[in-house]
C-alpha cells in the first residue's frame, strides 16, 4: 500500500511539474481580469511593507519551497543504506532541515499577524493557515515515532511521509499563488521569480524521480561491468601460470 501511495504521488508531481510553464500565463490572466474589477485597487506600499512582504515570501519559499523538499530529498538516501553511521547522520540531518523549515514558517506566520490585513478571504491566506497547522504533524510524528520492528511501525511511516508530502506540495503550489498575490495586488512582475522558482521545482522533481532508480541503475551497471570483463583481461592464476610456462 505504502509503495502504490509513493507512485499516486510521484505522479502528482509530475503533473504539477508539467503545469509549470502555464505559471506565466496565468499570472497575465490573473493581471487581465484584476484590471476588469471596478472596485480592484492597486495597493500602495511603503518602504518598511514592501521590506516585510519581500522577508515574508522569502521565509516560506526557503522553509516550504526549499529546505522541505531537500529534507525529503535527503532522508530518501537512507532507503539503501546499510552503514549505521551515516544512517543516523542522514536521519539527523533530515530533522534539523524539517526543524528550521517549521521555525521559518512560525516566524513568516507572526510576522504576517502582525504586519499584515489577514481576513482569509483568499486563496493564499487560507492555504497558508491550513499549512502552519499541518506543518507541525510531521514534526510532532517523528518525535514519537515507534522503534524499528515494531507492530505500528509501519503505519507510523507511511503517515509520516505522505503528510510531509503533501505539506511540501500545498507549500510549493501556495509559492506560486502568493507569487500572483503580490502581482495582483501591486501590479509588479513576478514573472521571474516564478520562472527561477520553476526550475527549481523541476531540479528537484527530477532528482526525488532518479533516486527512486538509481538503485537500480547501479545494478545494471555492475551487472555489466561484469559481463563486460574477458577472461583474457584478468590476472592468470598459479596454476595457468605453470600451464604457460610447460607449454612454452
Amino acid at each position: 500500500m505504502v509503495r502504490t501511495t509513493q507512485k499516486l504521488i510521484v505522479h502528482v508531481a509530475i503533473f504539477i511539474v508539467a503545469l509549470l510553464p502555464l505559471a506565466s500565463a496565468i499570472q497575465k490572466h490573473t493581471k487581465k481580469i484584476t484590471h476588469e474589477c471596478s472596485d480592484h485597487k492597486v495597493l500602495e506600499l511603503s518602504p518598511k511593507l514592501s521590506f516585510q512582504i519581500v522577508l515574508h515570501g522569502f521565509l516560506l519559499w526557503a522553509s516550504m519551497g526549499f529546505l522541505m523538499p531537500i529534507g525529503i530529498l535527503v532522508m530518501r538516501m537512507s532507503n539503501k543504506e546499510e552503514n549505521g553511521r551515516r544512517l543516523k547522520m542522514i536521519v539527523y540531518t533530515h530533522a534539523s532541515l524539517q526543524i528550521l523549515s517549521v521555525l521559518l514558517v512560525a516566524v513568516a506566520t507572526i510576522m504576517s499577524v502582525m504586519n499584515f490585513e489577514n481576513f482569509f478571504d483568499n486563496t493564499h491566506q487560507r492555504i497558508g493557515l491550513a499549512l502552519y497547522v499541518a506543518i507541525w504533524l510531521p514534526l510532532i510524528a517523528g518525535i514519537f515515532r515507534p522503534d524499528r520492528g515494531s507492530k505500528n511501525r509501519g503505519v507510523w511511516y507511511a503517515f509520516h511521509w505522505l503528510i510531509g508530502v503533501t505539506v511540501t506540495l500545498l507549500g510549493i503550489v501556495n509559492v506560486y499563488i502568493g507569487l500572483q498575490a503580490y502581482n495582483t495586488k501591486t501590479m509588479r512582475s513576478t514573472s521571474v521569480w516564478s520562472w527561477l522558482f520553476s526550475v527549481e521545482v523541476a531540479v528537484i522533481a527530477f532528482i526525488y524521480l532518479l533516486q527512486e532508480k538509481w538503485h537500480h541503475i547501479k545494478q545494471s551497471g555492475g551487472i555489466l561491468g561484469k559481463e563486460s570483463v574477458r577472461p583474457t583481461d584478468q590476472e592468470a592464476s598459479p596454476t595457468q601460470k605453470k600451464e604457460l610456462s610447460a607449454m612454452a
